[in-house]
């Protein structure tokens, strides 16, 4: 099983959004997604923010026009399939919410869903906003450790008992939600309309949904923004008159440089014989039944 490695400032904007909102609001405008489609810096600071609402309206217009995509009830449940088995070799994504173990791989304990990480920040903004929403939670006597062992691999004031007090919570349906919420808002959502606008269909958009949980929702060159930016630089999206295939396929070879970059995701199953798999075989809808491998072993979604 491969490891999650995030980044951690756009996590503790979004969760603290998603627990001080009750999980409606939309990303703050420092989100990459914003940046992306900043005005130029000859506009004043009230136009400029009326040109992006006014550019967000447009995109949100032309994206709610197009199919559902990744999005529809169906295919969610494929999206959630596909991540569970990179992320924790099983199709009983369910099961991944109570998850916890340390691979030795130096980013600490992964857990959940999208796989929190004790040493890359990304559990502590988590676990800090639900325990600030829910201070009897059983996490809660444990954040200071996880302020004290974020950006390492130690365990020092988590054993014993994080194990246990992360799988009792995950017993909760609202810890299981507060994990729904950060995947949806933060990754699932955003990746979808990205890939929606780039032109990109139903597989292409699992690739974007993959590449920022996997890498995170940064504009670094490594995070799922500049591995954007290095595949328009050598491709077009389909928007901008390219073949769908060829910038998918150019996609994946970014991603996959980045991850063969960092010595924790050197297997890059999830791409070789996954999504490049599906790929390769123009099943660019991702429609079941799918057949892949993922770390040696076959999974299968049947129609």
């Amino acid at each position: 099983m491969t490891r999650v490695v995030l980044i951690g400032a756009p996590i503790a904007i979004a969760a603290a959004l998603l627990f001080n909102s009750g999980g409606n609001s939309a990303l703050p405008k420092s989100s990459p997604t914003a940046a992306a489609t900043a005005s130029d810096d000859s506009a004043s600071g009230d136009e400029a923010e009326g040109a992006d609402d006014a550019e967000r309206a447009e995109e949100d217009a032309r994206v709610a026009a197009m199919p559902p995509g990744l999005a529809a009830p169906k295919m969610r449940e494929v999206a959630w399939k596909l991540l569970a088995s990179a992320e924790g070799s099983t199709l009983d994504w369910r099961s991944q919410y109570a998850s916890i173990e340390d691979n030795g791989d130096g980013t600490g304990y992964n857990a959940g869903i999208i796989g929190f990480c004790s040493g890359t920040h990304d559990m502590l903004a988590f676990v800090e906003s639900f325990t600030d929403a829910h201070p009897d939670s059983p996490l809660a006597p444990f954040v200071p450790a996880l302020r004290k062992v974020d950006g390492s691999a130690s365990h020092e004031g988590l054993d014993p008992g994080f194990t246990a007090a992360w799988k009792k919570s995950a017993e909760d349906p609202v810890f299981r939600a507060a994990q729904d919420r950060v995947r949806d808002q933060q990754y699932f959502e955003p990746a979808v309309r990205q890939a929606k606008l780039d032109g990109l269909g139903t597989l292409g958009q699992f690739v974007y949904f993959d590449a920022m949980v996997l890498q995170g929702p940064g504009a670094e060159e490594d995070g799922f923004y500049g591995i954007r930016k290095v595949a328009m630089a050598r491709a077009d999206t389909v928007t901008g008159g390219g073949n769908e295939s060829t910038y998918l396929n150019v996609f994946l070879d970014a991603a996959r440089e980045v991850m063969k970059s960092k010595k924790n995701q050197q297997d890059t199953s999830r791409i070789d014989t996954a999504q490049r798999y599906f790929l390769e075989h123009a099943n660019l809808g991702l429609e079941p039944p799918l057949t892949w491998k993922m770390y040696g072993d076959t999974f299968t979604i049947p129609s």
